[in-house]
Order: C-alpha cells, then structure tokens, then sequence
C-alpha cells in the first residue's frame, strides 16, 4: 500500500485480514467439530479442468459451485499524470499437518493424534499459510498493454521435532500456481476502467477427484486490495452522478468490489471515491472496519464478538484441550479469552455509533416516550400515503431501493414485485413497509414465520390495477404448487 497511507491502510489491512480467515476455523475452534469438517468455502480458486469437468454439456457453464478464476473491474478517476496503482492479492495456502509417532526404530508413523510427556496434545488438521503478492502499475502502462505476473506458492515440507523424541510433525503443502492480470481502458476525459483479474492456471491431477484432493492446488479465500496514487476509485454501490451507467458496465465475477479506508469527512453529496479498494468473495459496505473495542481476531470474523467470547469461555477443559491441539491459531484465541480483562469484555456488550433525531410532539417528548404511546398503531391495518396512494397490508408494490445508502441485499430485489405484510412505526418515528418478494417460492413460509424484506415508503411504487393483475397471474402461490406436483 502507498506510503504514509496511515489509518486508511491500517484499516482496510484489518478488514482483509478479517476475511482471509472467515471460516477458517469456526467456534469451537476443535477438529472434531461437525462445521470445522467442511472449510473453505470463500473465495476458493481451483484448478479450470477440476472446475468445468461437467462443462461439456453446458458450454460456458461450470458443473461446480467454485471457480477457477476471480475478476473485479472498477472505475478510477485520474488527477495526475504520473497515476499508479498498487495491486496486492491475498490468499491461504493448504498446509496438512501430519503428527507422526516415533516407532522406536529411529522411523515415525502417521497418527491422529499423539500427547507427548508434557501433557500436551497433538492433533493431525489441515492448516493455511497466507499469501500474497503485491504489484506496482503506472497507469500509462497498463493503458499501453496489460500486465500478467505470477502470484503462486511453492511446495514445501517442514519438519518439527515433538518433546522428549515422542515423534514430529509434518507439514506439507502443494504447490499453488496462479496469475493476474492487470489492464486499463479508457472511458472518457480522466476516466478509467481497471481490471484485475486472478486465475489458477494449475491442472488437476485427477479431474474426477473429490474436492477435497484438489484443495491443495487452489487458492483460498482469496481477495484483492487496491491502493490509488494520483488518482482515486469509484463507488460501485454509490457512484457519483453521472458515472451510473459506466459503474453497470464493470463485470465482477466472484467477488464484491468496495471503497476502503475511513470514509470521507464531510461525506460527499456526489457519490462515494476513495483511495483504497477491498474486492473480497463476500459482500460488504463501503469503508468496511473492524469494531474498535474488537480486542483480537476471531476466525468467525463476522460474528459478535461478545457472543464467541461468552461461548468460549464455557467450553470444558477438555474442549479447550482439543481446540489447542488443532491449530496453534486457536490456541492464541483461548489464550486471549481466558486472560481478558473485565474492562476488555464489558466493553464488547454494545455501542451505538449514531443516532438520528427523533420526531418530538409539542410537548416536547418523543411519541414513544409517553405513555400508551403505541396506542392506536396496527401493522395489519395501517397505510402510509405513496405518490398519494394508501399503502398498507396487502398492497402490492414494486421494489425500488434508493441508489445510495442501501443495503447491498435490498440492490438485488430492485424491479421485482412484493406485497405490503403490514406497516412499522419506529421508535425514532420513521416508517419501514414489511414486505414478501412475489417470485420468492418461500414467500408464503416467510409470511407464515413474520420474517420480511423491509423497505421505506420512498423505496416502494404502488402497483396500477393492471400490474397487478398481471403480477398476481404471473405469481400464483396455488397455480405453481400444482405446476410442482408430481404426475401420476
């Protein structure tokens, strides 16, 4: 990352950091947990033969739910003429660990698990050492032509000896080979499209092979970041005017591109730059960050922290025994949990970051402050006005979520039809509609559970009668049960 980027860098670093090892190891950090025997399942880059052997029936279309390539395309908006930019992409490396029992012979043989005269036990898992390479562009360059450099792993075998000579262990890992390729093109005055994109160029040895075999050959939980110099990236969640149609023209595939760093004080009303760009295989909002009273990583990084800890500290002593002995990582969070300090854990319960102003009567007291101050609110019944149309229980609507501001799920339901459930007040006085999705086949369930897709009334248009209509015809819960019966 460029030098003196300070907290911008910092932070987005920590942020990276969080998602090359989500999923890693999940609570309770033991092998023998059922969810610690299916990993890696974010950002997995396999080799192309293993990925497309099912391939030919469907040309283009993978028969696996992993990939064998990742691409992030962005804007970035130049303002001086020597502008470069910083590409550094980041993986984990499959490592076995293998614990071996000394025979007595002067050899060692495999085991699961050995406990050496210490006390201490030793179990066989399958560990990740992370990667990463990083590459420095100058714009003009890669405007002239693009650039390719290799970002593999070697192989290697490590040898530790176990204490009192009880045995070692093995460490083994595979080579991993992989390329990106950076290129640029032009948009308009000032205006560019970057591309990275990051291939395994590796053939499986057997293309039948379980996944499992190949793991060893792929790139995992990998992610980009990028740094600007002389220039900055482009909002793709909340571009500035003008540069929407632009932002829908970038193809990302298997990763989410977004602004990294703190987030610009005052923010802008004309969209969302930056300097720094997180393309992760998971979702995220602009200026991602780590929770300040965060006291350590957790590889369930996007959980609560206070959660984990509390679970964390319940666990037996034999648990927390298995769980060191499975990765020294989360042997290093056991230690952090059974050492904090109350100070540290009270500080994990809750914060609020920001508040709006509440709506106050005359009186001077919000609303919901006063007594019987819900009174008279239904849900059920209720209607807020929409371009002066009563909206309530049973209304139909077409999703429409603001551009700037939303929540990255709510962007994927924009366009589709939804009927109103019923209608919230807040506490803070502002109103939300409870929504269910018309072509969701677990909408009815969903209604049944209470569980919606809220939206504001400014996010939502009232259907005409013939949309309606033709939305009803189009989505009939009765018609598409029969449809899905078997024949007999």
């Amino acid at each position: 990352m460029p030098n003196g980027a300070g907290e911008g860098c910092a932070q987005l670093t920590a942020v990276a950091d969080a998602v090359l090892y989500e999923g890693y190891l999940l609570y309770p950090y033991r092998r023998s947990s059922a969810k610690n025997r299916v990993r890696w399942q974010f950002g997995v880059l396999l080799p192309r033969d293993w990925v497309e052997r099912d391939a030919p029936v469907t040309p283009g279309v993978s028969g696996s739910a992993d990939s064998w390539y990742q691409q992030t395309e962005c804007l970035l908006r130049v303002c001086r003429a020597d502008a470069a930019v910083r590409v550094r992409v980041r993986y984990l490396q499959l490592q076995h660990k293998q614990v071996e029992a000394a025979d007595g012979n002067g050899g060692h043989r495999p085991v699961e698990s050995l406990r050496t005269a210490d006390g201490v036990g030793h179990l066989s898992f399958e560990e990740a050492v992370p990667r990463e390479t990083e590459l420095v562009l100058p714009l003009a360059e890669l405007l002239r032509e693009e650039r390719t450099a290799a970002v593999g792993a070697p192989a290697g075998t490590e040898y530790e000896p176990l204490p009192e000579g009880a045995g070692r262990t093995v460490r083994r890992r595979r080579e991993v080979r992989a390329e990106t390729t950076v290129v640029a093109e032009p948009l308009g005055p000032e205006l560019y499209r970057l591309r990275v994109r990051t291939e395994n160029t590796a053939g499986a040895a057997d293309p039948q092979a379980p996944r499992g075999a190949v793991l060893g050959q792929a790139l995992l939980a990998t992610h980009t970041l990028l740094a600007a110099e002389g220039a900055e990236f482009v909002s793709l969640i909340d571009p500035p005017a003008g540069l929407a149609e632009q932002v829908r023209g970038c193809r990302n595939a298997f990763t989410f591109p977004v602004l990294g760093g703190p987030p610009p004080q005052p923010a802008s009303d004309d969209g969302a730059t930056g300097a720094f760009l997180l393309s992760a295989p998971i979702i995220l909002p602009d200026h991602p960050q780590v929770a300040p009273e965060s006291p350590g990583d957790l590889h369930d990084a996007a959980e609560i922290d206070e959660i984990l800890t509390l679970r964390t500290m319940l666990l037996t002593d034999e648990e927390k025994a298995e769980a060191r002995a499975t990765d020294p990582r989360a042997a290093r969070i056991l230690d952090r949990v059974d050492t904090m300090p109350p100070e540290v854990f009270s500080r994990l319960h809750g914060v609020i970051r920001s508040l709006t102003p509440a709506q106050r009567p005359a009186a001077g007291r919000p609303a919901w402050c006063q007594e019987g101050g819900d009174e008279g609110l239904s849900p059920a019944t209720d209607t807020v006005l929409v371009d002066g149309v009563p909206v309530g229980g049973g209304s139909r609507v077409r999703l429409c979520p603001r551009g700037r501001g939303t929540d990255a799920q709510d962007m994927f339901l924009d366009g589709r039809t939804a009927q109103v459930a019923a209608v919230f007040h807040d506490v803070d006085g502002s109103v939300h509609l409870a929504v269910t999705v018309d072509d969701d086949p677990a909408a009815e369930l969903h209604d049944w559970y209470g569980r919606f897709h809220y939206f504001r009334p400014d996010e939502v248009a009232p259907l005409d009668r013939a949309e309606c209509a033709a939305s009803a015809a189009a989505h009939d819960p009765l018609r598409d049960r029969l449809q899905r019966r078997p024949q007999t």
